[in-house]
């Protein structure tokens, strides 16, 4: 509930000093507006430096700062005016002066609860909170910041609806259900392309703001390494050697910023259960501590790729009710960053008891349709060879000769498809270089579609779409594909009557 609307203060605004009794109003810490200001040069000194160091800085753009100090009054502003309290099982959020708000939170909206704490929070002892809901594109409530034994006690007083921690008849124990050791973060960075995500942004944003300067860094670099060859008269076999040296070197790089990078944001990593609500805590110089309730989970991802399987190990996410925004590095999502196929299979059991995830009776899927999957690839693989035939001539129909490949990973692809459905749980599992499970409960479940493409109708098959709230971008999509049209039917009916019989569960 949010007075006068969830998006801000009503116009005229509003004497919220009468409209909700408040136990004790408290403060942001003293030193908040330092966090704000930290944050908002963020987004100006970083261009600025850029600019200057391209070649593109000027004196005269530095009006942003004039921004700064306005937002730094701003933010003192909102120090003196922010207040929160607790009346009953709502949070009480009031600021402005002029234009006054009120917010008027219960407890059972929020979903997720995010403490954030970088160096510099570390260094003061306070922390950022978030409270996030199921809807909207903003957090519920963004306190910058509060003391770190506030924050605690907000976070308890959360999982508590209202009521002090210290009030309650018996508080469960926390039980670790996860911690990974060093070693294990270290495999993360193995098996993670992080390094390379960052190196690609950070060219990208380098190349949006100088277009010249990769060319012009790659063309300096490539004059030097053949002038080097030129001079020692390198042939076509030292020419290879180079280039493959060259190449193992880049991706060990990359390998060793990957690892950096895990390091950095999993280290210390644990995930702990208090009661029914999952705590996750990771980072080793910023900290972040995230927690959810179990029934805010509403579907899960197990994954495994090529570099898991060398390791023996695959990661565990999870779908929480929150806005899209917040989908990212505040929520909670990974639940298991890496972990044995075992450790993994013990978490679902655990927190899925009436799915019967071990016991499930996979249901394969016809192999019959590769070429339905191989098929995107065919008009991409032509286009290959004939720019490829134009530069190159004969040589160029090499490219061909990634139709076989392609034929096979399709095979294979197709020899793994398969769905699986219980009592409380329907699953699908695809892929073969990489792998993965998708799965959630029934009643998660938000919508069904059942679709027949030009080719579906052609080939006697339907694909099934099952839709859970809170979905990110990079989580693979729950559907059964290529099912027979009799048993496309036959599960959509089934379903429809579970989703009619069951109460969505948030």
């Amino acid at each position: 509930m949010t007075t006068p609307d969830s998006n801000g203060p009503g116009p005229g605004g509003l004497a919220p000093d009468t409209a909700v009794p408040v136990a004790a109003e408290r403060r942001l810490h003293p030193m908040s507006w330092l966090f704000v200001l930290v944050q908002q040069l963020k987004q100006f000194i970083v261009p600025l430096i850029v600019l200057t160091v391209f070649g593109r800085g000027d004196r005269n753009e530095l009006w942003p700062l004039i921004g700064v100090a306005v937002l730094v009054v701003l933010s003192l502003w909102q120090y003196f005016t922010y207040r929160y309290g607790v009346a009953g099982d709502r949070l009480v959020v009031r600021s402005g002066l002029f234009e006054r708000s009120l917010r008027v939170i219960p407890f059972a909206r929020i979903h997720n609860v995010a403490l954030q704490q970088s160096v510099l929070h570390r260094l003061f002892g306070v922390a950022e909170v978030r409270l996030e809901s199921a809807g909207g594109n903003k957090p519920e409530a963004q306190m910058r910041v509060l003391k770190l034994e506030d924050a605690l006690a907000l976070e308890a007083l959360v999982r508590h609806r209202g009521v002090a921690a210290g009030t309650v008849a018996v508080e469960p124990e926390a039980a670790t259900l996860l911690a990974l050791p060093l070693a294990e973060v270290v495999r993360l960075g193995l098996v993670s392309n992080r390094g390379m995500i960052v190196v690609a942004a950070a060219a990208a944003a380098v190349a949006q703001i100088s277009p010249r300067s990769l060319p012009n860094a790659f063309e300096t670099v490539g004059k030097w390494l053949f002038g080097y060859a030129g001079q020692h008269h390198f042939g076509p076999m030292e020419y290879a050697a180079s280039a493959l040296t060259l190449l193992v070197f880049a991706v060990g790089l990359l390998r060793a910023f990957s690892i950096l990078l895990a390091l950095l944001q999993y280290y210390g990593f644990r995930l702990s259960e208090i009661g029914r609500r999952l705590t996750v805590e990771r980072g080793l110089l910023a900290r972040w501590r995230t927690s959810a309730s179990r029934r805010r989970i509403q579907a899960w991802t197990l994954r495994e790729g090529m570099a898991h399987r060398l390791l023996k190990r695959r990661s565990l996410e999870v779908d929480t009710a929150v806005a899209e925004e917040n989908q990212q590095q505040r929520a909670l999502r990974e639940i298991a960053p890496i972990a044995t196929p075992a450790a993994c299979d013990a978490l679902i059991e655990r927190l899925l008891p009436r799915a019967q995830w071990s016991s499930l009776a996979w249901r394969a899927l016809s192999a019959s349709n590769w070429w339905r999957l191989m098929l995107p690839t065919v008009p991409f693989v032509l286009a290959v060879t004939v720019a490829l035939g134009w530069r190159f001539g004969a040589w160029g129909l090499l490219a061909l000769a990634w139709l076989p490949w392609a034929a096979f990973v399709a095979h294979r692809r197709a020899q793994r498809m398969a769905y699986a459905m219980s009592e409380a749980l329907i699953a699908v599992r695809e892929g073969w270089w990489t792998r993965h499970w998708r799965f959630a409960e029934l009643d998660k479940l938000q919508a069904l579609q059942l679709t027949r493409s030009p080719l579906d109708r052609r080939c006697g098959t339907a694909t099934l779409w099952l839709d859970t709230s809170g979905a990110g971008a990079m989580a693979p999509p729950l559907r059964v594909r290529f099912l027979p049209d009799a048993d496309a039917r036959a599960l959509y009916a089934a379903l429809s009557r579970t989703l009619a019989r069951q109460p969505l569960r948030w």
